[in-house]
């Protein structure tokens, strides 16, 4: 199976991946057994301490699923209104319930638990392959959106606290993005075991939890002096595909789904409903409260990276921005983890237990690295990018792919009232996924439309002199 296909930037956190399933379930650990020997250098394998209760495996889940994509939520709520974004925000988070549910239940009719296993089982080698290239493209176009973070994140800190003129050659996110990936990420990203990283996963929720708090505080200081805008408050709005991308990105955990489930002491398909319904409830909240706050503050100014409305001297927000670009510059190497392992797996036939010799190893990843600097120097609009994969990865890999499982393991009609529920997320996700690919074609053209990576009109201190009482 594919080494690299179930860990995304926060797998190494969870305990106990190795143990296997309990014998009374009658299921097989084989698929990742055989496979997964790479990816298990990320994962605590102390044998005393193999299970985890419901409440750890809570966190450990809670944790894979909130990162850089709540980020995103305002921007969200302003595509598909603000009133509308809500409950969509909370519809997403249900159906992505429901499809967590139906992979285990898949996991234990074809005693395969991974996702490379059920896959297999349902479509044999085609489906094989077909979720290998989607957790290709899931963390490369990732890889390509922590580029554009950085850029924009660390050229406003880098300028904040050196003074250097925005003419300056170190003023330019293409050589902010540069130096970063030299000095950073290629280092890191040329390591073979990732495991020294495991600290990071922890790291990310702190900074989380610090831009959320900073947030909340720049709401009213900040929204007085954002200008009215017509487009703002709307209920609806006409992106509503495009902000079900990104929603669907923002609770994309469905690769760390068996390994969650493996490190459940005496795991079942009720304790796993029970840690799903906790964890994703858990998450909708802190979607929930980027999104409003977010909102409220900028309004349909909104940008796809929250942090590029806020002005360049607020030493706030640029305390969280540096956090949060440290923070995309740790969890990048983990993506290109699974990227370079996906190609040695799939297209390259690398046996699982062999190493790849040092100069294909330093080959692709130098390779990866430097096509994603390449693309995501091309663009400013991290709000695209979100949608891009979120239409095109995540809800493939969230809903249409979990159901069709499903629906082809599960005995009986396929229109019979226990499989209706799966024959609706598979709908909406192919639905979403076609619209999405229809919008971005259509929008191709405004991709680079948005105003990420400049200051905003109302950071001017001779525009808010001049607007602040009309705004009030």
């Amino acid at each position: 199976m594919l080494a690299g296909g179930a860990v995304n930037e926060k797998s190494y956190i969870l305990e106990g991946g190795g143990r296997s399933v309990s014998e009374d379930r009658g299921s097989s650990f084989d698929s990742n057994e055989n496979a997964f020997d790479d990816m298990k250098q990320l994962i605590n394998e102390d044998e005393n301490d193999k299970s985890n209760t419901l409440p750890l495996a809570s966190f450990n889940f809670i944790n894979s699923i909130i990162g850089s994509g709540v980020i995103g939520m305002p921007y969200a709520l302003h595509e598909a209104g603000f009133g509308f974004g809500i409950a969509l925000i909370i519809f997403v988070a249900f159906v992505t319930d429901y499809s967590l549910i139906l992979m285990v239940r898949s996991g234990h009719i074809s005693g395969k638990f991974s996702y490379q296993g059920i896959m297999e089982a349902a479509f044999g080698r085609t489906g094989y392959y077909l979720l290998g290239f989607l957790q290709f493209f899931y963390p490369f176009i990732a890889m390509v959106s922590y580029n554009i973070v950085v850029g924009d994140t660390v050229t406003k800190v880098m300028v904040r606290l050196t003074g250097i003129g925005s003419d300056s050659i170190f003023a330019k996110r293409e050589m902010v993005v540069l130096i970063a990936t030299l000095l950073v990420t290629v280092p890191l990203c040329l390591y073979r075991d990732v495991a020294k990283l495991a600290k990071v996963s922890f790291f990310s929720l702190v900074c989380i939890a610090f831009i959320l708090v900073s947030i909340f505080i720049r709401i009213g200081s900040i929204s007085d002096v954002v200008p009215p805008h017509a487009d703002s408050w709307k209920f609806i709005n006409k992106d509503i595909i495009p902000a079900i991308g990104i929603m669907a990105f923002a609770f994309m955990c469905h690769h760390n789904t068996f390994l969650i489930y493996s490190s459940i002491a005496d795991a079942n398909q009720k304790k796993w409903e029970t840690i799903t319904h906790a964890s994703i409830f858990v998450s909708l909240v802190v979607a929930l409260m980027f999104g409003i706050a977010g909102y409220s503050t900028f309004k349909a100014l909104s940008q796809g990276d929250l942090l590029e409305n806020y002005c360049w001297d607020d030493d706030l927000m640029n305390v969280s921005r540096l956090l949060f670009s440290v923070q995309i510059l740790l969890t990048y190497p983990i993506e290109c983890f699974v990227t370079r392992d996906v190609i040695e797996t799939t297209l390259i036939g690398k046996d699982p237990n062999v190493p790849t010799s040092n100069n294909v190893h330093y080959l692709l990843t130098l390779g990866i690295v430097a096509v994603t600097y390449a693309i995501s120097i091309t663009t400013y609009c991290l709000g695209v990018v979100l949608e891009l994969n979120g239409v095109l990865a995540a809800v493939p890999l969230a809903y249409v792919l979990p159901a069709l499982c499903y629906l082809r393991l599960e005995e009986g009609f396929i229109l019979c009232r226990k499989k209706l529920p799966a024959l609706g997320v598979g709908f909406f996700g192919i639905f979403v996924a076609s619209m999405g690919v229809v919008f971005l074609i259509i929008d191709f053209d405004q991709i680079d439309g948005c105003i990420e990576g400049k200051v905003m009109d109302y950071c001017n201190r001779t525009y808010v002199e001049t607007n602040y009482t009309v705004i009030v």
